[in-house]
């Protein structure tokens, strides 16, 4: 049970055919050194649960045989690195639980092989990007907790491999896109505490979710006006409806 302290060291960067580099769950602060990047054979970067701080180095942008990138659990600021978009070969990409703001840089959508994006727990500002649309292989997108604003895109209907999607706990706006419905293999679906308004449309009904369980299906604290889809009428929780016709 011994675990790492310190920081990690910058001479990193020399152990060119590592292939994997492992060092979560230890007590590593100091900041993510920008020699990382050229680990370019790594295969996986697992940094999670350490106490590293400062910024996302930009270099991790030339990891381009990445499968999976851990870097939750930390304390990591600044922004996400546009150049995280080079990483296309990535299947798992893990930020959350740090305290990471500005937007989510569009390149993302580059990540076309990604199965899961979780992002939440951050302080993330701005619009989901549209381009989020192309990564249809993903079955997870965790974006709860932050304060994204702006609609949810109808391009989210592209992501058709999708079971488990959560925007709840941001300040997301506008109406659910009825492109909702095309979601045909989600079982988990949170909305919970946003400015949502409008009526809710009907091809939500096309979704094989257990509305009744709010582990399932949460959709309370916004501002969706009724009528209610027949699915889910009993199951909207609480709804500010002061501004509906």
């Amino acid at each position: 049970n011994n675990q790492l302290t310190g920081s990690i060291p910058s001479s990193i960067g020399s152990l060119t055919n590592l292939t994997e580099l492992k060092l979560y769950n230890n007590q590593l602060t100091g900041s993510i050194p920008s020699s990382i990047g050229s680990l370019t054979n790594l295969d996986w970067l697992k940094l999670e649960d350490n106490q590293l701080t400062g910024s996302i180095p930009p270099e991790i942008g030339q990891l381009t045989n990445l499968n999976g990138l851990y870097l939750n659990d930390n304390s990591l600021t600044g922004s996400i690195p546009p150049e995280i978009g080079n990483l296309t070969n990535l299947t798992y990409l893990d930020l959350d639980f740090n305290q990471l703001t500005g937007s989510i840089p569009s390149q993302i959508g580059n990540l076309t092989n990604l199965e899961r994006l979780s992002l939440h727990n951050n302080q993330l500002t701005g619009s989901t990007p549209s381009e989020i649309g192309n990564l249809t292989n993903l079955n997870y997108l965790g974006l709860k907790n932050n304060q994204l604003t702006g609609e949810i895109p109808p391009e989210i209907g592209n992501l058709t491999n999708l079971e488990d999607l959560n925007l709840s706990y941001n300040q997301l706006s506008g109406s659910i896109p009825p492109e909702i419905g095309n979601l045909t293999n989600l079982t988990h679906l949170s909305l919970k505490s946003n400015e949502l308004t409008g009526e809710i449309p009907e091809s939500i009904c096309d979704l094989n979710i257990n509305w009744s369980n709010s582990n399932y299906f949460n959709i309370s604290n916004n501002q969706l006006c009724p009528p209610y889809p027949s699915c889910i009428e009993n199951y909207v929780g609480e709804q500010d409806t002061s501004d509906c016709d």
